[in-house]
C-alpha cells in the first residue's frame, strides 16, 4: 500500500515508519513539508498518490501550547484541516491521532469513544478542533486517541525518568493523583498495522494500552527496570504546578476494539517490558 505519514520524523512517526516498512512510504515532516501550508501540502499529497495517510504531525508540548495558543491551533487544528482536505481530494483513507486531553478528566471511570469531550487545556482544545476538522472534511477517516505515549528516541516521561533515575540526588517527587494508560508507540503502530486491513472501520477508536497507573506508579515501574541512584516520593499535582492543567483521569476504555471483536491492546506493564527489551538504549 502507498502510505504517507505526516510527522514522520517524530516519536510516533518514526515507529510507524519502522513497523510499516513493507509498504511504500512517503515520510512528510518539517522542514520539507508543512501541513499548515494548504497548497504546498496538497501538492505533496498529489505527488505521492497515497492510498492511506497516517496523520501523526502535531504540537504535543502541552505547556508550550498553553503559552502559544496560536501556534497550537495553527498546527493541531488548521494543520489537521489541511491534511483532511488533501486526503479527501486524493481519495485517500485518513487515520489521524488524537489524545486523552480532549476529556476533562472528571469521570470516575475510563472514558469510552462516545463520552462527551470537554478539553481543559489549549493542547486538548486544539486537538479536539483537529478531530472536528477530520470528521468534517474527510469522510473516509478514523481517529485514534492515544495517551501517555513513549517510544524509541523520545522525548517522553519514560526518557525523563530514566535520566533522572541515573542522577544522584534527593528523592524525586512524582504526581500520584493523576491516572492514565502508559502506552508505547510500538503498541500503537501494531494497532495501526491491524487496522490497515480493516478498511470499513471509521469514526473514533481508543488505542492506549490496557491497565492504568498514576504517574508515580509509572515512574516506579521505570525505576525498577533501570539502575536508580535516587528514591521516588509521591506528591499531589498541587505540589507540582504546571502551566497547563492535566486531566486527573486520562484512562481510556477501548470499547470500539471490543465491539469490533479485534484483539485488545497489550497491558501497559507488558508493553513496557517489551519496549525495554527491544530498545535497551531507548
Amino acid at each position: 500500500m502507498r502510505i504517507l505519514i505526516t510527522g514522520g520524523k517524530g516519536m510516533l512517526g518514526r515507529t510507524l515508519c519502522r513497523v510499516l516498512a513493507n509498504h511504500t512510504l512517503t515520510v512528510s515532516d518539517l522542514p520539507e513539508t508543512d501541513i499548515t501550508r494548504p497548497a504546498a501540502f496538497d501538492a505533496a499529497v498529489q505527488a505521492a498518490k497515497p492510498e492511506l495517510i497516517l496523520h501523526a504531525a502535531a504540537m504535543t508540548a502541552v505547556d508550550a501550547c498553553e503559552s502559544d495558543p496560536d501556534q497550537a491551533f495553527r498546527v493541531n487544528a488548521l494543520g489537521s484541516a489541511c491534511v483532511a482536505r488533501a486526503a479527501a481530494r486524493a481519495g485517500a483513507r485518513l487515520i489521524a491521532f488524537s489524545t486523552d486531553y480532549v476529556f476533562d478528566g472528571r469521570l470516575p471511570r475510563p472514558y469510552h469513544e462516545w463520552d462527551a469531550t470537554d478539553p481543559q487545556s489549549v493542547y486538548g482544545a486544539s486537538k479536539k478542533a483537529g478531530e472536528t476538522a477530520v470528521q468534517t472534511l474527510c469522510p473516509n477517516h478514523l481517529i485514534i486517541r492515544i495517551a501517555w505515549l513513549y517510544g524509541p528516541g523520545g522525548p517522553s516521561f519514560l526518557h525523563t525518568m530514566r535520566r533522572l533515575a541515573a542522577t544522584p540526588g534527593a528523592p524525586l517527587r512524582v504526581v500520584r493523583d493523576q491516572v492514565g494508560n502508559p502506552t508505547s508507540t510500538d503498541a500503537v503502530a501494531g494497532l495501526v498495522r491491524q487496522l490497515i486491513d480493516q478498511p470499513l472501520i471509521g469514526g473514533i477508536l481508543h488505542g492506549s494500552c490496557e491497565g492504568d497507573a498514576s504517574w508515580y506508579e509509572f515512574a516506579q515501574a521505570i525505576f525498577r527496570r533501570f539502575p536508580a541512584a535516587r528514591a521516588l516520593e509521591p506528591c499531589t499535582h498541587e505540589a507540582f504546578p504546571r502551566p497547563a492543567p492535566r486531566p486527573a483521569n486520562s484512562r481510556l476504555e477501548k470499547r470500539m476494539l471490543r465491539l469490533l471483536g479485534l484483539p485488545p491492546m497489550p497491558d501497559w506493564r507488558e508493553a513496557l517490558d517489551r519496549f525495554c527489551h527491544d530498545h535497551p538504549d531507548l
